[in-house]
């Protein structure tokens, strides 16, 4: 059983290592968040693996990004454990954490999709856990990031009541509090390492 285990597992030095070290991260974030109400988040998490799983193979049959180094290559097309807990996790964190009102949402999810955008652009060129091809580029995931996590944040809000969620309070995102620097501060990274890596590519 062992052996066969082994010879299931890809043992790309860094490739391995980032994708157990995600899911293991990950996951026990989700179930420190899953904990304030077991039978919603436990829910949100399912759903969101499912949707999430369904989207990748669905990209990956019809050829517009690969997935070259995964844990179990001989099982499956898609690293299925980082897939489920890396987006999953991101779903609960924003459906427990984010503003109550919209307008401080979007901020808020800006930053979140940003920095997912940063980790999967930076996975791109540094690493051979995902390619793009054929149409597929960095705006296309950028789209899809948005689209995730606010459709997401909506089906969250119906299957997750409100006494379980714990917004951030919307005046520390305020002009001069620490929230709203914050803020500013990882977009205008984010933002000048997508130009960067924008200038790279294109050369």
């Amino acid at each position: 059983m062992k052996v066969m285990i082994f010879r299931m597992l890809s043992l790309s030095n860094k490739e391995t290592i980032i994708q157990i070290t995600l899911t293991i991260v990950t996951l026990i974030g989700a179930l420190l968040i899953m904990r304030n109400n077991w039978k919603r988040y436990s829910a949100l998490f399912l759903l969101s693996a499912l949707v999430s799983l369904v989207l990748c193979y669905i990209f990956v049959k019809i050829g517009l990004y690969t997935f070259p180094m995964r844990l179990f290559p001989k099982l499956t097309s898609i690293p299925i454990s980082t897939v489920v807990t890396v987006f999953s996790f991101y779903v609960l964190l924003g459906v427990r954490f984010s503003p109550a009102l919209w307008i401080w949402k979007i901020p808020v999810y800006w930053v979140m999709v940003h920095v997912g955008m940063l980790a999967e652009s930076w996975a791109v060129q540094e690493t051979n856990l995902i390619q793009y091809a054929k149409f597929w580029d960095v705006w296309d995931s950028y789209t899809w990031w948005w689209i995730y996590l606010l459709v997401f944040e909506w089906v969250g809000g119906m299957i997750v009541p409100a006494e379980s969620r714990r917004p951030i309070n919307h005046t520390w995102l305020q002009y001069g509090k620490l929230g709203w620097f914050l803020l500013h501060f990882i977009l205008i990274v984010t933002i000048f390492l997508g130009g960067f890596y924008l200038g790279r590519v294109s050369k």
